[in-house]
């Protein structure tokens, strides 16, 4: 499994759909699914939950724009899919993942400005097929499943539930 927090969580999607589409290059790694927590995506609409928390003190929109602007390629725009993942209706390589039996475990809170879009992954993915199991939390920041002892243990709990 592969799985990350932040842009860790972006970087498994995009990097468990490269695996999705080379499995038999991978041999004799064996990938079964995926764990994003709390993913690093955005988009270039703002969202509910980022202009809700538009001033918020771990990740405020003005930061949020900044880190896409010297993340993504020069030239491209947030709704390029390195940062928007469901532009387009989101990439053809679901359908590889779904075809492999992989699950995704996806973590999110509506504390974080980028729970909107980590819900609407969600959705597409359960639209697809993919097999999808979601942790949706209320009130906790970006970054609080590593940085607060009591939702680390939560995490845990996901994690092992989801690996058995």
């Amino acid at each position: 499994v592969l799985m990350g927090e932040s842009a860790g969580g972006n970087i498994v999607y995009h990097a468990g759909l490269m695996a999705a589409d080379r499995v038999d290059a991978l041999k004799p790694l064996i990938v079964k699914g995926l764990v994003m927590i709390q993913p690093y995506f955005g988009g270039s609409e703002r969202s509910g939950s980022e202009l809700r928390l538009i001033n918020d003190p771990v990740l405020p929109l003005d930061v949020n724009e900044l880190l896409w602007t010297l993340a993504l390629p020069v030239g491209a725009s947030r709704s390029h899919d390195y940062c928007d993942p469901t532009v387009g209706g989101g990439s053809g390589l679901l359908d590889r993942v779904r075809e492999l039996g992989w699950r995704v475990g996806v973590i999110a809170s509506d504390g974080d400005p980028l729970f909107d879009r980590i819900v609407e992954l969600v959705k597409l993915m359960e639209t697809r097929g993919v097999r999808v199991k979601s942790l949706l939390s209320n009130g906790d920041s970006h970054g609080a499943f590593l940085s607060d002892p009591a939702k680390t243990e939560i995490l845990y709990d996901f994690v092992v539930d989801f690996l058995s």
